[in-house]
């Protein structure tokens, strides 16, 4: 096995994550991947199981490439302000392959996503929100920081004392560069936002990057709507019914 973690009082918890993990019941994602919450030591935890890999990509993760519990961990010591506390993760071989992996994570008590004042016309304060979402993005953006599923429910925000706190999550692909202009506009692209909320977000960071207002509103609600017209275009050929 290979692990590494944040502090020495967690190794027996990533030795016996399996028996943590399958023992727990609360589950609150399984799809490709599982994620769940337990405790540890009085302390709730979010353990991400990822799905074991097929044997082409069980040699490709044992030999040629980091795997994505590996790639979680790494990328939330990079990354540490912007994301929920990371606190190991582990790999298990079977016949010298990578076979599970579990990436564990503090629990973040967020309220909500940034899906829910993108999809409901009445939340509160979206303004407010939205404008301090451009904030956030912008200081990922100036620590080189281009998050590669910035997407609706990987934006999780707590409200704090009038304030708001953000922290994304699925961080296993990312990339860390100097950004240009139209790097970090197309980086709202996945957001699936309705114009007139996209405009807000980036009448807002235009002024943070000191950029022209009209231009930047420009390409974001281009490189959006690309998106939206290529994942519908999916849906199309797939008989599934596209969204607005």
């Amino acid at each position: 096995m290979n692990f590494n973690y944040i502090d020495k009082e967690y190794i027996n918890l990533l030795k016996n994550i399996q028996n943590y993990f399958y023992a727990s019941q609360n589950s609150i994602h399984k799809a490709r991947n599982e994620i769940k919450i337990i405790d540890f030591n009085g302390e709730s935890l979010v353990v991400k199981s990822f799905k074991t890999p097929n044997i082409i990509n069980k040699i490709i993760y044992t030999f040629f490439r980091d795997s994505k519990a590996k790639k979680s961990y790494e990328n939330s010591m990079k990354i540490f302000d912007f994301v929920p506390k990371p606190i190991g993760y582990i790999e298990f071989h079977k016949f010298g392959l990578i076979d599970d992996s579990y990436f564990v994570s503090e629990k973040f008590d967020y309220d909500f996503t940034i899906r829910e004042p993108l999809r409901d016309y009445n939340f509160e304060n979206k303004k407010e929100i939205f404008e301090a979402f451009a904030q956030f993005t912008f200081e990922l953006h100036e620590n080189n920081i281009f998050h590669l599923d910035y997407s609706l429910g990987n934006i999780l925000i707590k409200k704090d004392d009038g304030s708001y706190i953000f922290k994304v999550v699925d961080i296993n692909r990312m990339e860390f560069k100097k950004l240009s202009v139209d790097e970090r506009l197309k980086n709202f692209s996945k957001l699936w936002a309705k114009d007139a909320d996209l405009k807000v977000i980036i009448n807002e960071y235009a002024k943070l990057i000191k950029s022209d207002t009209d231009y930047c509103v420009k390409i974001a609600l281009k490189y959006s709507q690309a998106h939206k017209d290529r994942k519908n275009l999916k849906k199309r050929l797939r008989g599934q019914q596209v969204v607005d």
